[in-house]
């Protein structure tokens, strides 16, 4: 389950509650040459569940400025947040190490009035294992925007997405029904000895040829078509 925070805005990072604080840093700059510094704080929060709080600090005029002269070549906005346990009680389980990145169009940062998401992705055992960024809205229209107004302050949603277990196989429920179909049949009891001995075998088989089946029927529609896009 993903928690939703709202990013806090302030000078202090001693206003939160909890003792244990990471950087979230960013880079944006005209030559492409990632260089960080911090954007804010991540504030971890004690608990059995991750809880992660956002401190940010205002754009500079300076920063306004650089912001706009990297949208206008289609450069990068880079953030990066250290690879921790989300959780206060394990910091001392394992140091940090090194950093996790992502990116996204510096147009559509400016374009978005400074409005993201940041979802910090984390393991089964509370482990920072990624981390992703996205603008609302996310696209580049070349809108004209007033850095006065609208390039100050970033207003920004956080999220933590942890693992979700998938449903495993129901065998137990299809044995049962294969049984059943064969009683239907009229299958002789050496037969069903036959099958509940070497279940472990046909099942995978079935489920393959079933597999294939449907791969060969999709198989004959048309040619995929290309997408466009690309990383950095």
């Amino acid at each position: 389950m993903a928690n939703l925070l709202p990013s806090k805005t302030g000078e202090s990072l001693d206003a939160e509650l909890g003792g244990f604080s990471v950087p979230l840093e960013h880079s944006f700059e005209v030559d492409d040459v990632a260089k960080f510094r911090v954007r804010g704080a991540l504030v971890l929060k004690a608990g059995r569940e991750p809880s992660v709080s956002l401190t940010q600090n205002q754009l500079s005029e300076e920063d306004r400025t650089k912001l706009k002269e990297v949208a206008a070549v289609d450069g990068l906005y880079r953030v990066r947040v250290p690879r921790v346990f989300l959780q206060t009680d394990r910091q001392t389980e394992r140091q940090m190490d090194g950093y996790l990145t992502a990116f996204v169009r510096a147009c559509a940062v400016v374009e978005s009035h400074l409005s993201d998401v940041i979802t910090l992705h984390t393991d089964v055992s509370g482990y920072l294992i990624g981390v992703s960024i996205v603008t609302l809205p996310g696209a580049c229209r070349g809108t004209e925007v007033e850095d006065e107004v609208d390039l100050e302050v970033f207003n920004t949603t956080l999220s933590i997405q942890a693992p979700v277990n998938a449903p495993g196989p129901e065998t137990a429920l299809f044995l049962e029904r294969m049984e059943q179909e064969m009683e239907k049949k009229g299958k002789n009891p050496q037969e069903q000895k036959f099958f509940a001995k070497y279940w472990m075998y046909i099942v995978p088989l079935v489920l393959f040829l079933m597999m294939s089946g449907a791969q060969d029927q999709s198989g004959g529609g048309g040619g995929g078509g290309a997408a466009n896009g690309g990383g950095r």
